[in-house]
């Protein structure tokens, strides 16, 4: 008895991902796998009474996107306060709070996330003085676009205690001016989690409903898989609650989140247990996330050589040294894939150290442990990626396309510096295997601006090395080789007959739209787990 397909799309460029086969004209969709990938005219058979057929008028049939740098449940939440990535100057700035606050006269306070640096008057450091010209009698709090640093307004500051300054963690700082006051300038979670505490947060429903409307936005932009970049037993009872009810829309790869605090007994403890209490298709554990520095624009990215711009600092680690190897080396011997969030190039260096240090104890085994960001690299640990065979997960994204006062990156590594930053095309070329996600909130979760930007970058000065990718690599990069580097390769990231029917359908033949109006398109359809979840 033959077992019709439920879906068949068709009239399609369906681009596999699959060397074997990169491209057919037809896929078909049985439950929840793909259960052909061929010809027109062969997945006929495959119809029957309640097959759906879907014309994709010669548009493009993709693997879904996989994301490989994500933060579901933090850029959810943010969905609610002032959305401030629009604004590209202060008087944008000024608009959007003074807007937001007409509109709230109820709230205690006025948060927003997204804000750019240097966005005071004339592109200046943006100060306390700056926000309380807006707002004196309630308190701003206001998260970068990085989520690094942070400022708020005098009032915020009085109320969390650190209007004079106060003691802080490793690589973070309240900055003071001459008289000791603050600036309202707070750079790392040391030194703005005074203030975020007492920003009301929002109960459970209401978590609830945010990361619904994250999860629509996730599949309306065709984000089918993402490998989240924070977690802990509290998130993945949350996303697992969705999951039981069937509205988790996206497939999530859950880390355990270890900060400098974290006990070396809580990898067993913890992030072990994680993984054996989640392990479906639809949410898995079994990774930690470390952090190593901070970022370039705050100073708090960890350097090889000075900072271009400020030759005093060359920003500082996370950890000490032993502690950082000694966490890795028994995350390493419990069988934990590692992400370490690393921004410069000593950062990275040190990374690859630890890494280094786990297999000459533990022995060498297929870890795929990871360095998430690398916005600089020291031309000399290029060639450790494949050595070691670590991962770089990249964010095209980040890159500025240009130097201009918009984006104060390029001016704090300096030219000389430029050939390794955001150095896609050069680790490629030495042997390193990239997987490209957003690092949503950070930047737009659309993964179509992202191919855009990986494809149509250009060097900032001339006699640079081209970095842009080409279109096929940058969609392996958010297929095929992001569903490696969650160790899932066997079953996603392919169109394949026997893989997880994970699709989206762009309308137009992408391969045949110019390169500048590739972050133009958007979906027509969503597919996750065979199941219809966005459609234009």
């Amino acid at each position: 008895m033959t077992q019709y397909a439920h879906y068949i799309f068709e009239n399609a460029q369906v681009f596999t991902a699959d060397s074997a086969l990169p491209f057919a004209e037809a896929a078909a969709v049985r439950e929840n796998r793909i259960v052909y990938v061929g010809s027109r005219a062969a997945a006929q058979s495959l119809k029957g009474p309640g097959t759906r057929l879907v014309d994709a008028g010669g548009g493009t049939l993709l693997p879904g996107f996989i994301d490989s740098h994500f933060h579901l449940l933090y850029g959810a939440l943010n969905l609610d306060g002032m959305q401030l990535e629009p604004a590209a100057s202060y008087e944008d700035l000024s608009q959007i709070v003074l807007s937001y606050a007409a509109a709230h006269p109820e709230a205690a306070w006025l948060p927003g996330t997204g804000l750019r640096y240097n966005l005071g008057p004339g592109y200046t450091p943006l100060n306390r003085f700056h926000l309380d010209a807006l707002v004196a009698d309630r308190p701003i709090y206001i998260n970068a676009f990085d989520g690094h640093t942070s400022w708020a307004n005098t009032l915020a500051l009085k109320m969390a205690g650190i209007f004079n300054g106060s003691p802080y963690s490793a690589n973070s700082e309240n900055v003071l001016d001459e008289h000791g006051e603050s600036t309202g300038e707070l750079r790392e979670p040391g030194a703005y989690q005074p203030v975020s505490d007492l920003v009301p947060k929002p109960d459970l429903a209401r978590q609830r409903a945010l990361l619904k409307e994250g999860l629509r936005l996730t599949a309306s932009l065709g984000v089918t898989s993402v490998h989240n970049m924070d977690g802990n037993a509290e998130k993945a009872a949350l996303y697992a609650a969705l999951d039981d009810l069937g509205e988790l829309t996206c497939r999530i790869y859950l880390p355990y989140s270890v900060s400098p605090e974290t006990p070396v007994k809580a990898l067993e403890k913890e992030a072990a247990a994680l993984r054996r209490a989640y392990a479906s298709e639809m949410l898995r554990a079994g990774s930690v996330k470390f952090f190593i520095d901070g970022v370039i624009e705050g100073y708090t990215g960890l350097l090889v050589e000075p900072y271009a711009d400020n030759p005093a600092t060359r920003g500082a680690a996370n950890y000490e040294i032993e502690q950082f190897n000694r966490l890795v080396v028994e995350a390493d011997r419990l069988g934990l894939q590692i992400f370490t969030h690393s921004v410069g190039d000593m950062g990275v260096r040190r990374v690859l150290d630890a890494y280094q240090a786990a297999q000459a104890i533990n022995g060498r085994r297929d870890s795929r442990h990871r360095i998430e960001h690398i916005e600089l690299i020291h031309p000399e640990d290029l060639p450790r990626f494949k050595e070691l065979g670590v991962l770089a997960s990249m964010q095209p994204l980040h890159a500025p396309m240009q130097v201009d006062e918009n984006d104060i990156w390029p001016v704090r590594v300096g030219r000389e510096r430029w050939p390794y930053s955001f150095a896609w095309q050069t680790l490629r070329q030495a042997g390193a295997a990239l997987v490209f996600g957003s690092d949503w909130p950070v930047v737009t979760q659309n993964p179509l601006k992202g191919m855009a930007h990986a494809v149509n970058r250009r060097p900032w000065a001339e006699g640079l090395p081209p970095q842009n990718q080409t279109l096929t690599d940058t969609l392996l990069a958010y297929t095929r080789d992001a569903a490696y580097a969650e160790f899932q390769e066997h079953q996603k990231g392919q169109i394949r007959q026997g893989y997880l029917a994970d699709l989206v359908l762009l309308p137009q033949n992408l391969f045949a739209v110019p390169p500048a109006e590739i972050a133009s398109l958007r979906p027509a359809l969503t597919m996750v787990d065979g199941r219809v979840v966005f459609e234009a």
